[in-house]
């Protein structure tokens, strides 16, 4: 089984790497952007069948390592 994991800032934590890839594309020309969060993208091969233990898996991954769940969100795609 293939998951999938996005995670990022909450709303309201302050994102500088999303303020400078927002600067660099207004420099670029591309106006209309109004503003940029920038996150991360983590996709792990399981050997679990069962989705539901996966997700469970995959959720202890998130809160133990992956993902910094004070500042952080995460969402979770499972695929087989």
């Amino acid at each position: 089984m293939k998951a999938r994991v996005h995670i990022t800032l909450k709303p309201g934590v302050l994102d500088p790497q999303g303020k400078a890839i927002a600067q660099a594309l207004e420099r670029l020309g591309f106006d209309d952007v109004n503003g940029v969060r920038q996150g991360k993208y983590i996709e792990i091969d399981l050997a679990e069948t069962d989705a539901v233990k996966a997700r469970e898996t995959v959720e202890a991954m998130c809160g133990r390592l992956l993902a910094n769940t004070v500042i952080e969100n995460y969402a979770i795609e499972l695929a087989e």
